[in-house]
């Protein structure tokens, strides 16, 4: 018996909707300029931003919310050419930072030309940092947008850079004496800005300002976390992130895993027993990632 025609065109309808693309949230949906933001340094181009960096000012912007658990999601496109001293940021700060702040990083260490740009993660919990991992990527970050994620919950922070983990820190707080995992609510936050003092060769080589401006592209402006302010709890099991494939690594991300750490890693904060662990003494989590 055939459907009447109202209700054929209701079912054409909602077939054809189910077969749309997601809509991509503009930038205001979930963020607000931080710094910056003159129409030059800060442009938004509604699911795109631009950020700009001269002599004058970088930029910066932030998320309205804190969250306590939940995938963090980026598409950036870091400045390209002779970038030295130039960071790009994106990373999960709590706030105030009042010197024992929780913070997971992204930073893009730019450099002279003919060479690779330096991918920088770092963690901070109650303040205590200095947890660098670096690695030259298996592509040219400037060339191209690419996914920047972190995934944060209850069990473990994974950071992935297009779908393949290149750092791990297991929460083994409850039964490891001294191990120390993020908790804080923290808030998202993105950056350009000048870290000629550290950034390239130790801070030996500096920005060329004669090249400015430097810019960076980003996109992908959904967050799907948990409000600090939500009535569930954040480590609610019933949290997509929270649950239990989303726990451990699995299999396939094991070995895409090490394979980072072979291929790509350049410096590993646990293995530097000369400078950074003189007396042997390594953090709680070296012996378990």
């Amino acid at each position: 018996m055939p459907l009447p025609p109202l209700l054929l065109l209701i079912v054409v309808l909602l077939a054809v909707a189910s077969m749309a693309p997601a809509r991509t949230p503009a930038f205001d949906q979930n963020y607000v300029p931080a710094w910056g933001a003159d129409d030059f340094h800060l442009v938004n181009q509604g699911t795109k931003i631009r950020l700009a960096m001269d002599k004058n000012s970088g930029a910066g912007f932030a998320s309205k919310l804190s969250y306590g658990s939940g995938f963090f999601r980026m598409r950036i496109k870091v400045p390209g050419g002779y970038t030295a001293g130039v960071v790009t940021a994106f990373y999960l700060t709590s706030e105030p930072d009042s010197g024992n702040h929780d913070e997971v990083d992204f930073e893009f260490l730019g450099n002279v030309d003919g060479k690779p740009i330096t991918l920088q993660t770092n963690v901070f919990v109650n303040g205590h940092g200095r947890r660098e991992q670096s690695l030259h990527l298996w592509f040219n970050p400037a060339a191209n947008f690419h996914d920047y994620k972190i995934l944060w919950n209850p069990y473990q922070l994974v950071i992935f850079v297009d779908e393949r983990p290149i750092r791990v820190l297991r929460n083994l707080t409850g039964s490891v004496p001294g191990y120390e995992f993020p908790a804080k609510p923290m808030r998202v936050r993105a950056s350009l800005w000048d870290g000629s003092a550290w950034a390239t060769d130790g801070g030996k080589t500096k920005i060329d300002w004669n090249r400015a401006p430097f810019t960076a592209g980003f996109q992908g402006f959904s967050i799907h976390a948990c409000g600090s302010n939500s009535s569930t709890p954040c480590n609610s099991p019933d949290r997509r992130w929270n649950r239990n494939k989303y726990r451990s690594l699995t299999a396939e991300q094991r070995a895409a895993y090490q394979n980072v750490q072979k291929m790509y890693m350049i410096y590993d904060y646990c293995a530097d027993k000369k400078e950074r662990f003189k007396n042997g003494t390594v953090p709680a989590e070296c012996s378990y990632n």
